[in-house]
């Protein structure tokens, strides 16, 4: 018991002292390598859940059947953000074609997904649209 409380405590340590910049390169390189399969010809969307420390609690991800379609059923996505007791979402997905630039149907979507995540007293902290080599974050875009 004691060691798991040592061993706790040092993850602890080990976390505050990762920077803000750190964390968010960290998470960027997750999130893109979660997006991109080995075969980039389909457009795939992968959520992470967090709870209110920001910690992590799971995650899911759809895959579209071709390069500019994705088909997300919110049921399926808010089904497991609920499940988990989800309090911070943070969403991504890729686009094949190599630009990074939200689509309007983006808009739409992301519009869709921050409205039933209000409702449901889930904060959507960004969706982040990932290319190969480029990042585009819908809130740092003024999109969400």
């Amino acid at each position: 018991m004691i060691s798991k409380l040592r061993h706790e405590q040092s993850s602890t340590s080990a976390a505050k002292n990762c920077t803000s910049e750190t964390r968010l390169r960290l998470m960027i390189d997750y999130m893109r390598s979660r997006v991109f399969s080995s075969c980039d010809t389909s457009e795939r969307l992968h959520a992470v859940f967090l709870g209110k420390n920001r910690c992590f609690l799971g995650e899911i991800t759809f895959e579209g059947k071709n390069s500019s379609e994705l088909s997300l059923r919110m049921r399926d996505l808010f089904s497991k953000a609920l499940n988990v007791e989800t309090k911070v979402m943070i969403i991504a997905h890729n686009h094949p074609s190599g630009d990074c630039r939200p689509s309007a149907m983006d808009i739409q979507v992301t519009s869709r997904i921050a409205a039933l995540s209000e409702a449901l007293d889930i904060e959507l902290a960004d969706h982040l649209i990932f290319t190969r080599t480029a990042v585009y974050s819908m809130r740092a875009g003024g999109d969400l």
